[in-house]
């Protein structure tokens, strides 16, 4: 067995992090959004919400998140509807335009993660999972701690 440098995970992890937001820098300016958009829009994807939720998961002001909402619909990518039991509130909703730009513009990767996945056992896949995990949960941390003490 021939002896070769190993990289640490941590190096390979903050590499992989890097990597992800020259990503997102650059499918927002291909796709003609601000960055700030295109995390909405990655967010909306999942799941509608509220503006106030929106403004959390983005962290920016609510007044920011409106302005961000108003260019979005103005493309048509999302849409303002009541909320389905307090009709007081509304929701954020991607269309079916704004679907088709974060896909269209992330399936190549998509696809080479798919195809990436497929080289590994069960067995690989599931220390891998564990590692995500762990991993995600670390970097969580930086973002529940309070400086201020």
């Amino acid at each position: 067995m021939s002896e070769r440098p190993q990289v640490s995970t941590a190096v390979l992890l903050r590499t992989l992090i890097e990597a992800a937001t020259r990503v997102r820098h650059l499918i927002a300016r291909r796709a003609g959004l601000g960055e700030s958009e295109l995390v909405a829009l990655e967010h909306l994807a999942e799941n509608a919400v509220g503006p106030a939720e929106l403004a959390r998961r983005l962290t920016v002001t609510t007044a920011a998140t409106t302005g961000i909402v108003d260019r979005l619909a103005a493309r048509g990518h999302v849409e303002r509807r009541p909320h389905a039991h307090d009709r007081r509130r509304t929701e954020v909703h991607l269309t079916d335009s704004g679907r088709a730009e974060v896909v269209g513009h992330l399936m190549p990767m998509f696809l080479a993660l798919r195809q990436l996945e497929t080289e590994f056992t069960p067995e690989e896949l599931e220390v891998v999972h564990r590692y995500l995990r762990g991993a995600t949960s670390a970097v969580e941390q930086a973002l529940d701690e309070d400086p201020a003490g």
